[in-house]
């Protein structure tokens, strides 16, 4: 097939990095597939659903590349996307572009370590991206401290992260799944800086002219929201070991993967919070 031609099955994209990934292959004129777990389908929409067995066949045809990557809420990684891999190798599909996590790759044993394992060993070509921390958390997961107190409340001290935009992590994909230079290669994704969360806060209370701050808490405090929130009990624990980890340091560290793969810088926490202003207003 020639590039013009290829066809791109984007798991997750309903996603903030798959609906990110859906414009920028709108733009480039590449035809693609959305996958979702919804019955009721739209003309590029196609049934996928990974919590459930369900049919992957029609979902792959005409399919050359794929985006990948587990469905929130599920510790199991490795169970869900198996099927997806071996489908992809059985249906001729020429390369998957795996989304993982920064850290992934630190425990073998580690479910989502395990599917990106078999997406390395699945003979087809590949890339794995392991994002850090989405910027986008702030206008999401954690929103709701800051519209109702004011306060980004989370279990993570002064510890920095190199925070990343989700458009950024698309804006990668988008490159990966449409050229091979970069083939069976991993990459760990970050910003251009790492900060802590004061720093989020102060940009956050600048641009939306509110005073938002961060307040440190414990595990115990956060636990009960996320469990009312409806998340998994195992999800939760999960959610606040890798927060631990936050705290621990391990989300500093700083790559140039986004400007080597895309040509140019990542966005910057304050040009997201800009962007994304009517959020917390």
């Amino acid at each position: 097939m020639s590039q013009s031609q290829r066809k791109v099955l984007i798991i997750g994209a309903s996603g903030t990095v798959g609906s990110a990934l859906v414009e920028i292959l709108k733009q480039k004129g590449v035809p693609f597939a959305r996958a979702t777990s919804k019955t009721n389908l739209e003309a590029d929409q196609v049934h996928v659903d990974l919590a459930k067995t369900s049919d992957l066949g029609p979902a792959f045809k005409n399919v050359d590349r794929v985006f990948l990557l587990a469905p929130p809420g599920h510790t199991n990684q490795d169970e869900l996307l198996k099927p997806v891999i071996d489908k992809a190798k059985e249906s001729g599909v020429k390369k998957i572009v795996m989304m993982s996590a920064m850290g992934a790759n630190a425990d073998e044993t580690a479910p989502l370590r395990k599917a990106e394992i078999q997406v390395e060993r699945s003979g087809l070509s590949y890339n794995i991206i392991r994002p850090n921390w989405f910027m986008q958390n702030f206008n999401t997961f954690w929103i709701g401290g800051i519209l109702q107190q004011g306060k980004i409340l989370l279990p993570v001290g002064k510890a920095k992260a190199s925070f990343i935009d989700a458009r950024d992590i698309a804006a990668v994909a988008a490159e990966l799944l449409l050229g091979d230079r970069y083939a069976n290669q991993a990459f760990d994704l970050t910003g251009a800086e790492a900060i802590d969360h004061d720093q989020a806060a102060k940009a956050l209370s600048e641009v939306t002219g509110k005073d938002i701050q961060f307040q440190d808490i414990t595990p115990e405090e956060m636990r009960p929201g996320l469990l009312g929130a409806g998340l998994p009990p195992a999800y939760t624990e999960f959610l606040l070991t890798i927060l631990n980890y936050l705290k621990l340091g391990y989300a500093e560290r700083v790559t140039d993967s986004v400007e080597k793969i895309t040509g140019r810088k990542p966005l910057s926490f304050h040009a997201y919070a800009k962007d994304y202003k009517k959020s917390w207003l």
